[in-house]
């Protein structure tokens, strides 16, 4: 088993992030045998699609690698590195851009919602970035991709590219990777807006909750966070037409390895007001643990370098295997 996944270094990580991707990487990380590996990249090449500060990329990435330590990626178990250490991403990518066809990427869903109305005011790299994201897989031969619903399309299209890539030049270079549908977890939303999903490009800190928050920001945000004046009910199915209240309810069932159904068991019939401290208490005996780790980290960046340099240096190894046979492949005089 070869497990790829990445992470964007644009905005903070958040409880949305932990819950829905990093946790499930550690539990993978952990579960390897000695036959498998995990490679999890901060993805820097992806995030200048948009532009990018350069000193605050450079900050960004740091923190991300900080805040995926912290909370229980270890460089010793799984490959951690950040993308453009490893030029054969982008050297990748262009062979697969060479292969993919322009109808399979006008089908992208998410090019249509990023681009908004400036379509012919978009970077190519945003058109392409999913030429990129199926070479960020296919680089390692991976055979499994933690992805959730909203990436399902671009596996999808790895998928067709690895295929197309065997079929063109008649060598299997590539498996197809298969979906990797984490444990089920709520969909994390917005503390001002449960019909939002919590994201790190929300412009108001409120809304979410950061892993590197510190136990006094993490009560303050569940006091804060949008509720309605009604008890809550016995039953998860009461919930329904209650959005925030889903919400918060969702987050304590994830965080506390419970059923809806049975934290409600417990606090049924009572209101927000006994509710939220008991939700602020276990958030800050989940969090604050990996918020204390992720300050001791930024205060040795060196430390952060090392392992990512270090894992850079294993993933170049994978990736030039790859690329050997890629190269083969296409007819490249070596």
């Amino acid at each position: 088993m070869i497990i790829v996944s990445g992470i964007q270094p644009t905005g903070s990580l958040h409880l949305g992030n932990y819950l829905g991707a990093i946790r499930n990487w550690v539990r993978m990380q952990d579960a390897l045998d000695a036959n498998s590996h995990a490679f999890f990249f901060i993805a820097d090449l992806h995030a200048i699609t948009l532009f990018q500060d350069p000193a605050s990329l450079k900050q960004s990435t740091r923190e991300i690698a900080a805040a995926l330590m912290a909370a229980g990626i270890d460089p010793a178990k799984a490959t951690l590195f950040n993308q453009s250490q490893v030029p054969e991403h982008a050297e990748l990518a262009w062979v697969l851009g060479c292969t993919a066809r322009i109808g399979w990427l006008n089908r992208m869903t998410q090019f249509k919602e990023k681009s908004g109305r400036d379509r012919e005011g978009a970077s190519v790299g945003l058109y392409t970035y999913p030429v990129l994201q199926a070479a960020d897989v296919l680089l390692y031969r991976a055979t499994h991709v933690p992805v959730g619903d909203d990436q399902k399309q671009h596996l999808e299209l790895a998928r067709d590219i690895a295929a197309k890539f065997n079929t063109d030049f008649g060598a299997e270079v590539f498996p197809l990777p298969a979906p990797t549908i984490p444990p089920e977890s709520p969909r994390i939303r917005s503390l001002r807006d449960g019909t939002a999903k919590m994201s790190k490009s929300d412009p108001s800190d409120m809304s979410r909750i950061n892993l590197t928050d510190s136990a006094d920001d993490i009560r303050s945000k569940v006091k804060k966070a949008k509720t309605d004046p009604a008890p809550l009910p016995e039953t998860a199915d009461e919930l329904e037409g209650r959005p925030e209240a889903q919400n918060l309810l969702g987050i304590y069932a994830s965080i506390a390895g419970e059923t809806v159904d049975a934290v409600l068991a417990r606090f049924a019939g009572q209101g927000f007001g006994q509710f939220k401290p008991a939700l602020a208490d276990l958030l800050v005996a989940a969090l604050e643990p990996i918020s204390v780790r992720y300050r001791a980290l930024l205060e040795q960046p060196e430390r952060i370098d090392a392992a990512l340099a270090a894992g850079a240096a294993a993933a170049r190894t994978s990736a030039a295997r790859t690329m050997a046979d890629v190269r083969q492949a296409v007819g490249f005089l070596a």
